[in-house]
């Protein structure tokens, strides 16, 4: 039986049980998720991946009672994950120009409000995002391993200097976590391995005035897991969003969805199969994007 943590440690939360339940059992998601299914409990392997990292927490019915099946799965006591879960994170749409409006998307006590600690109040305070670009580069390994971003921001006051950025990968490998940009000395970066993520200040080259667009790009390498999605969490309204993920011609999923949620835990609106394309890529590219949650999730073959 898997060693659970003490009820009163600091690691007993539902992500830690859950993943070191799945560790010890040597379960992949694929296996989670068709147990589940063949007991007409439809949950989605993105969905999983949040709970084992802590990004999001069964709430709805169907959710509670993947919880209650999984237990058994997991050699883990009745009621042992039930127990460990916190209060619902609050729903509804964000209010206007509200400045905790990122709550709305990524719940209360997020892992981005972990990261940032006290700079959560002010994360990226001066500044508006208006268009942002991803690549999303896979392995043969199935793994991501390569993330190129490009965004433009304005300036919403006077002296802006930095963006602010947080990524979370899939299990990242100690020592493999690069973020780079293409000009200038590099970011300071720290990578937070409890929480699996990598935060930079990114210079803007210059102090922005208000009104003022900045262009910022970077890179962002690692060795990771097995991935299974990428998203992307919008707290503020953006003109477009693109999304464009390529696969090694070794590595080819069986399939590619995208799909939007209103915030991390909800469940996927919008999901709509997306095609490959003669150099296995596929993308997403939703315009005048509302907060929420944008993204694409593929299934690997067995």
């Amino acid at each position: 039986m898997p060693n659970i943590p003490h009820p009163e440690g600091p690691d007993t939360t539902f992500a830690t049980v859950f993943r070191q339940a799945l560790q010890q059992r040597g379960l992949p998601l694929e296996r989670i998720r068709d147990h589940l299914r063949a007991q007409q409990i439809s949950v989605s392997l993105a969905t999983l991946s949040h709970w084992q990292r802590g990004r999001s927490q069964p709430e709805r019915a169907q959710s509670l009672r993947a919880v209650d099946a999984l237990e058994p799965l997991l050699n883990l006591p009745t009621g042992a994950l039930r127990s460990l879960l916190g209060p619902h994170r609050p729903r509804g749409g964000p209010p206007p120009l509200d400045p905790t409006v990122a709550r709305t998307v990524y719940g209360e006590n997020s892992d981005v409000e972990q990261a940032l600690g006290d700079a959560f109040p002010r994360f990226n305070e001066g500044l508006r995002p208006l268009t942002v670009q991803e690549t999303v580069s896979l392995d043969e390994h199935r793994s991501i391993h390569e993330t190129s971003i490009t965004t433009v921001v304005q300036a919403v006051r006077d002296a802006v200097e930095h963006l602010t950025v947080v990524h979370f990968l899939d299990s990242p490998k100690a020592g493999t976590v690069d973020l780079a940009v293409p000009f200038g000395p590099p970011p300071r970066s720290r990578f937070l391995p409890d929480l699996g993520c990598v935060a930079a200040d990114i210079p803007l080259g210059r102090q922005l005035a208000r009104t003022e667009t900045a262009v910022v790009a970077y890179t962002l390498r690692s060795a990771s897991d097995v991935s299974h999605q990428h998203e992307r969490r919008v707290t503020t309204p953006l003109k477009a969003y693109l999304l464009h993920v390529r696969f090694h011609p070794r590595a080819l999923p069986t399939g590619c969805w995208s799909y939007q949620r209103e915030q991390i835990g909800a469940e996927p609106r919008h999901r709509r199969r997306t095609a490959l394309d003669a150099f296995h890529t596929t993308h997403l590219l939703p315009t005048h994007c509302k907060p929420g949650v944008y993204g694409i999730e593929w299934e690997w073959p067995d």
